[in-house]
């Protein structure tokens, strides 16, 4: 066999191949270009299925068939608690918000809007995510705190300023809760619904409705203004938790079962310009109303009204019927849950007690006895003294006095003033009527005068205390209605003061001359005062800060009242510097308007730093300074002169003339005598009366003004003084 010949019978299968290569690369393409085209088919009907299963928002989220999990949206990045306070409460109010909200796990930042300067900051809370609370009080007149001032000014002059335009702050979302006394009508929480008013008119968004803190007991909607912020804190938190979820409308209950569309919007991730994005800025436009509150009521006929939007015109008449209808159900309805609420609320005020839970804690912490419902007795720290031969005070030294046998007490807590010196730093209520529960005068003296005991007797044993005073002390002999409060306003206030005098009880009785009519009806007392803190109007509201509109008429009128009385008038000037001792004309006016028998003239008393007064020791005048207003007051009013002092109460006595008889001054009291005359004039039926100088006394001589002892009865140890150096004797 041929070598070559067999060679070539073997591999010839292989250059057959080799000669048709082109045809076998030519079906390998085609066979490939099948497979891509197969594979191109199988993966579009793929991802039409996965287009009709798949939801929008996971469809932007895939890519290459992977699904990349976004970093969670941010709806409340934090809360920022602006607060405006006069007397601490909104500061309070501020901190225990912050406590609360500590457990949502969310930074949480307190603000005094006195620190904070809203040109620079508050355009920063549209973009910063944060929701914005401003708890803010309401001070004298409707304006706001010291604190607050520059805050609401700046805000009120940008909500007017058509530069700053309505979408300024748009983005802000904020929530208000207002402190105020429902006293007050005029200017109700003026402050809180101003700030309100004025974020809503630059275009923040209120996340819910105002909340009002309500100081006035009677009115408060949950009893006290505490219990208010209470309701509106649990109502901001459950809001809070709510857009933390981003939830921008509470939901109702009329979404349909399993569709409620602020879940869906919570759980769907939505970019800016998204459709579901756009149904939540058009929920925001329906949600955002004016800034006076408005009921759920019309939010939800509102809502219904969207959700119904297109109406066949056939429907049309029988939709208004039925509209009609509803309205006509919901107005009876109302008329008659009014009348409900309004004999409930009736009944329930006519029940209230003045003193509620929370005053009664204050007051007892500060040493009151309280009793009843609206009365309340305490030691006087001079009582304190007087039976540890210590000294008396001004009284003792101007009337006779016993200080160890006086009981300092009120039927009525309640003022209509609310004076930046008060001592008791506005603990007690106000009111301009008598609302309350109202005790028996029996009950109160009975209970009054066994307090008192109680107190005395603790000082049985006590270091210093005279046995032959303590014995004394146990026996009241003067009753000093000048505790606290408004006495007068007690409705029984005439059967209160017959009950003392029957017990031979001496009655000092004063008044902030708001109620002039019961100072004209008022029965005889052994000594009657008007307080005269100011001479003008505008001194007047500055310092009394008082609660009715009319105050200064009333003022004039208490004070004509008073020079009607036959009894010992007595007006109460308080001097407190770089406030009211510059007014002498007009003081010397108001002394010819009630010709009081006497007026005293006492530099204000520094109780300690409050909150509740911008008083401080620059505001206490020297004694010096007491005496020259008196010399300089006494010249301008000739019936007048000076009559005794007590240094150590940095008080001086104007008194009248008439009281001078040969040259020598009578303004002690004969309190023997005065019960004598009282019994005269009770036993006749109130026509037999008596003058202020039917049971005068002689004074001492060293309580006359100039005298060495200055003032200090020189019986008493602790004010036995020597070679007394300083002599302001002269005027």
């Amino acid at each position: 066999m041929d070598p070559a010949l067999d060679t070539w019978d073997f591999s010839s299968p292989l250059i057959s191949l080799w000669i048709n290569r082109f045809y076998i690369y030519l079906g390998f393409a085609f066979g490939f270009s099948l497979w891509i085209c197969f594979q191109i088919v199988i993966r579009k009907q793929n991802k039409n299925l996965q287009e009709k299963t798949t939801p929008k928002a996971s469809q932007d989220l895939m890519t290459n068939g992977y699904i990349f999990r976004p970093k969670k949206e941010v709806f409340v990045s934090g809360v920022k608690i602006f607060y405006g306070s006069q007397t601490g409460t909104a500061k309070g109010f501020a901190t225990i918000l912050a406590e609360a909200l500590s457990s949502l796990d969310l930074p949480v930042a307190v603000i005094n809007l006195k620190d904070y300067d809203p040109d620079d900051c508050l355009v920063e809370e549209v973009t910063s995510k944060n929701v914005c609370a401003f708890l803010v009080a309401t001070y004298t007149d409707g304006q706001p705190p010291e604190s607050a001032e520059w805050f609401c000014k700046w805000l009120e002059e940008a909500a007017n300023d058509f530069r700053f335009g309505k979408t300024y702050l748009k983005g802000m979302r904020y929530a208000v809760f207002g402190l105020g006394n429902s006293v007050y009508v005029s200017h109700f929480n003026k402050v809180g619904k101003n700030v309100d008013k004025w974020l809503w008119m630059l275009g923040a968004h209120r996340v819910m409705t105002r909340g009002e803190g309500d100081g006035n007991v009677v009115k408060s909607k949950h009893g006290s203004i505490e219990a208010d912020f209470t309701a509106w804190k649990a109502k901001f938190i459950s809001r809070l938790q709510a857009l933390r979820k981003g939830e921008r409308k509470r939901c109702r209950g009329n979404c349909k079962k399993g569709k409620c569309e602020s879940n869906q919007r919570s759980s769907e991730a939505m970019e800016p310009g998204s459709h579901a994005q756009e149904e939540l800025h058009h929920g925001d436009a329906e949600e955002e109303e004016p800034f006076g509150s408005t009921s759920e009521e019309e939010s939800d006929t509102e809502d219904h009204q969207s959700q119904n939007s297109v109406i066949d015109v056939e429907d049309l008449g029988k939709m208004m019927d039925h509209v009609k209808k509803e309205k006509r159900e919901k107005e009876l309805q109302e008329g008659e849950t009014s009348v409900i609420r309004s004999t409930v609320k009736s009944e329930a005020s006519e029940r209230r007690a003045m003193i509620t839970p929370a005053l009664r804690e204050a007051l007892t912490k500060q040493g009151y006895q309280l009793i009843g419902s609206h009365s309340g007795v305490k030691l006087c720290r001079w009582t304190k003294s007087m039976l540890r031969g210590r000294g008396g005070c001004y009284k003792h030294t101007f009337y006779g006095i016993e200080s160890h046998r006086c009981m300092e007490t009120t039927p009525s807590l309640a003022c209509a003033n609310k004076c930046v010196f008060c001592w008791r730093h506005h603990t007690n209520p106000v009111g301009t009527e008598w609302r309350w529960k109202m005790d028996q005068p029996e009950m109160i003296l009975k209970e009054a005068i066994e307090n008192h005991q109680n107190m005395i007797k603790q000082f049985k044993g006590v270091p210093g205390v005279k046995g032959e005073r303590f014995e004394e002390g146990m026996t009241v002999k003067h009753c000093a209605l000048s505790l606290v409060g408004e006495p007068i306003m007690y409705p029984e206030i005439n059967k209160f003061l017959k009950l003392l005098h029957e017990c031979k009880i001496s009655s000092f009785l004063v008044t902030n001359a708001q109620f002039p009519a019961e100072i004209r009806d008022l029965k005889p007392v052994t000594q009657l005062y008007v307080s005269v803190d100011a001479s003008t109007k505008d001194s007047l509201k500055k310092i009394d800060r008082p609660l009715f509109k009319d105050f200064w008429q009333r003022f004039l009128d208490s004070l004509k009242a008073l020079a009607a009385k036959q009894q010992r008038t007595v007006y109460r000037l308080t001097l407190v510097k770089a406030w009211n001792v510059d007014e002498l004309q007009a003081y010397a006016e108001l002394v010819s308007l009630g010709n009081p028998d006497f007026i005293e003239v006492k530099g204000v008393t520094y109780c300690g730093e409050s909150s509740a007064s911008s008083l401080t020791m620059a505001n206490v005048p020297w004694h010096e300074e007491v005496v020259r207003f008196v010399c300089e007051l006494v010249d301008l009013i000739p019936d007048y002169e000076v009559a005794c002092e007590h240094e150590h109460s940095n008080c001086l006595l104007i008194a009248h003339k008439k009281f001078k008889i040969g040259g020598e001054w009578w303004t002690w009291i004969d309190y023997s005598r005065f019960q004598e005359l009282i019994q005269e004039y009770e036993d006749s039926g109130g026509s037999k009366t008596f003058s202020a100088k039917d049971y005068m006394a002689k004074t001492p001589h060293w309580a006359l003004f100039g005298a060495n002892e200055r003032g200090f009865d020189p019986k008493d140890t602790r004010y036995q003084r020597k070679n007394k150096s300083k002599d302001i004797s002269g005027c």
